[in-house]
């Protein structure tokens, strides 16, 4: 069983915040892949399924961003499972909007549910890094990251989302260069 986590932060007034994407990208890929109901579990929603051969959890924390571990870790710890078996979706300042990336392990620069994921359970772990853009200053990356994506983004929005989920049958063969590959390829289409 893999574990696929999106961060965000619970709530409709966080709804459509960039820092909201993970949320987004879990719910899309259980809407695609016929996942079942969503269930409250490990502090969070959660939502069982398959993607090609393999079973995977979609977990929301909410605990709010920056207390994302405590459900992350809950939730590894019930199915017996290790950092191996996780997947973290979120928003990423360092990369150009709409932009997708997958790395294994690493830093959290200033992300504070990665951070939190860190504290609770290390560093090793895949992230699907879901590029938001930087807003050119630090005093404005609240602001922005905090913000709703704008109207004339809702249509990148939707196809990087709608990529996303076409093509994590990838991810979850452990493929992240092909699953790279083809939701740039879907991107530019």
């Amino acid at each position: 069983m893999q574990i696929w986590v999106g961060l965000g932060n619970p709530g409709p007034r966080y709804a459509l915040h960039r820092h909201n994407v993970g949320f987004m990208a879990v719910d899309v890929i259980a809407d695609m892949h016929g996942f079942g109901p969503v269930q409250t579990k490990f502090q969070g929603w959660v939502q069982e399924g398959r993607i090609g051969s393999q079973k995977v959890l979609l977990l929301k924390p909410a605990t709010f961003m920056n207390e994302s571990g405590r459900a992350v870790s809950e939730a590894l710890r019930f199915y017996k499972l290790g950092t191996e078996a996780l997947t973290v979706f979120h928003d990423e300042l360092d990369l150009a909007p709409f932009k997708v990336k997958v790395k294994q392990g690493g830093g959290h620069a200033g992300h504070n549910g990665l951070r939190s994921i860190h504290q609770h359970l290390g560093a090793e772990f895949r992230r699907i890094r879901l590029g938001i853009g930087h807003p050119g200053h630090k005093d404005r990356v609240t602001g922005h990251v905090l913000g709703n994506f704008a109207k004339d983004e809702q249509d990148d929005l939707v196809a990087m989302l709608g990529a996303i989920g076409a093509e994590a049958e990838w991810l979850a063969k452990g493929d992240d260069v092909r699953f790279m590959n083809d939701v740039a390829l879907r991107m530019q289409g």
